[in-house]
């Protein structure tokens, strides 16, 4: 019966009518976390047919309140605990105006209370450690609390968010982690796919549990300021400590709940900029990421369910963003998925790649990255494991980017010293879907596609529909 669905997804998609949009936007949301006493924010996916579409208008009960050429969007100025109806039309080239989408009702936080980190003893002169000062105004919070970082540099090692608290990064401030491995305590952490003990992060939330377990929800972590962690040196002293798989985070999320992570700028991570495992509803936008450490990630979801990354711009020294779920074989153990991951309107400047993998062991499963900007990434959009790792990737849509490069490999040659899992990954249900490819250049290969040895885990049910090129591409498989 799936085949047979699949079958006729496939064949809808081939011969769907091109032209104008029909019917309304679809699945108009907010995602769980984003609201805040003043504002909330709207995800939602185009018509059905969508090619003369070139821009949404959004109503707040019935009146319009703005319009954007993206999927979404953030009404601001709003009272605190009150509930509003949005609703979307999409925008025609010719002006016409498509159906109206169905309403969603979302209700803003109450108003909530401040806690200012200079009235907890914090300095902002760039020498003092401010440690205690921060994690003391943390503590003092009751749930629906800001914490507020304003303008000035502060110093900090390790602080830990607890439910219910916001962490706000006022324009001009900057949160800067200190080069001491010493202000960073050990923890019990997940990293390449593994349970291991690391170094804290700049900024954690909650303890790792492979069971799933939620142990913090309702956190955030937003403002216009800078969040800037020790980079390069703080890497090389934790590695001369402890070792490369020491390495903690910028920003660190386990077993979470309701995570909203919002303008600000997050830069100079000593490993991975944000990673969350074993979570659900993570939201990441409207964010700068910048790395030049080795092993610098972007944004890591790790066996964590219904991600929203959307208005973020990436330049980083690794992978812009990497899904994963757990390396063989404790990763087939736990087997717990990364999945129903969302990444639009996003722009990649530079790094190794928009990835799936490598780490799969617990399977990743739909995930779509639409309206997004490539520049030349070193892999582009890959997918990527090797024989050993067990897992799955499936049901993955790729749609309406400009980028340069796709890759699915089945054999990499780092990163692979776990027991092997019983059975190679399989790889199946993808499509990639109008994209722009014309800016790439010639002296690799664009689009290499390979499997594994085995017909029960060959690469399939792949399809590449409008896709252009630059002339003589060339197409590897």
């Amino acid at each position: 019966m799936t085949k047979y669905l699949l079958a006729v997804f496939f064949l809808l998609l081939l011969n769907s009518p091109e032209g104008t949009a029909k019917g309304a936007p679809q699945n108009l949301f907010s995602p769980p976390g984003t609201q805040t006493d003043e504002s909330i924010t709207l995800l939602w996916d185009k018509p059905a047919v969508y090619e003369d579409v070139r821009g949404y208008n959004i109503y707040m009960s019935g009146k319009l309140v703005g319009e954007t050429s993206k999927t979404n969007f953030r009404i601001t100025g709003l009272s605190p605990a009150t509930g509003y109806e949005f609703s979307i039309r999409a925008k025609e080239e010719n002006g016409r105006l498509s159906k109206t989408s169905r309403t969603t009702r979302v209700t803003t936080l109450k108003k909530r209370p401040v806690y200012n980190i200079l009235d907890y003893g914090a300095k902002a002169d760039e020498k003092t450690i401010n440690t205690e000062a921060i994690q003391k105004a943390i503590d003092a919070c009751r749930p629906g609390s800001v914490v507020y970082i304003p303008r000035g540099t502060f110093k900090s090692g390790a602080i830990h968010l607890k439910s219910g608290v916001e962490l706000y990064v006022a324009e001009g401030a900057v949160l800067k982690g200190s080069a001491d491995p010493g202000d960073y305590p050990m923890i019990v952490n997940r990293f390449e796919g593994w349970k291991l003990k690391t170094y804290s992060s700049l900024i954690n939330a909650g303890q790792l549990d492979e069971r799933g377990l939620i142990s913090v929800k309702d956190i955030a972590i937003r403002g216009k300021g800078v969040i800037s962690g020790g980079g390069t040196e703080l890497a090389g002293a934790m590695i001369k400590a402890n070792g490369e798989r020491s390495l903690g985070r910028l920003i660190c999320i386990m077993n979470a709940e309701n995570v909203d992570i919002q303008g600000v700028t997050v830069e100079e991570s000593p490993c991975w900029t944000i990673h969350y495992v074993f979570s659900k509803n993570v939201s990441c936008h409207d964010l700068e990421i910048r790395s030049s450490v080795r092993r610098g990630d972007g944004i890591d979801p790790d066996s964590s369910a219904d991600s929203y990354i959307f208005n973020c711009t990436f330049s980083t020294s690794d992978d812009c963003i990497a899904i994963k779920s757990g390396k063989n074989p404790e990763g087939n153990v736990v087997n717990i998925p990364s999945r129903n991951i969302r990444i639009t309107d996003c722009n990649f400047e530079e790094g190794h790649g928009i990835s799936i993998g490598s780490e799969i062991s617990g399977g990743i499963n739909n995930v779509l990255i639409r309206d997004c900007i490539a520049g030349p990434l070193l892999n582009g959009l890959q997918i990527k494991a090797t024989k050993e790792r067990g897992g799955y990737v499936k049901n993955v849509e790729v749609r309406d980017c400009v980028i340069q490069r796709i890759r699915i490999l089945t054999s990499l040659p780092y990163n692979n010293d776990g027991d092997a899992a019983p059975a190679p990954p399989k790889f199946e249900n993808m499509l990639f879907v109008n994209l722009d490819m014309t800016k790439a250049g010639n002296q690799k290969s664009l689009i290499e596609v390979n499997g594994f040895p085995g017909k029960a885990h060959y690469t399939r049910d792949m399809l590449f529909k409008n896709i252009q090129l630059p002339p003589n591409p060339k197409v590897k498989a």
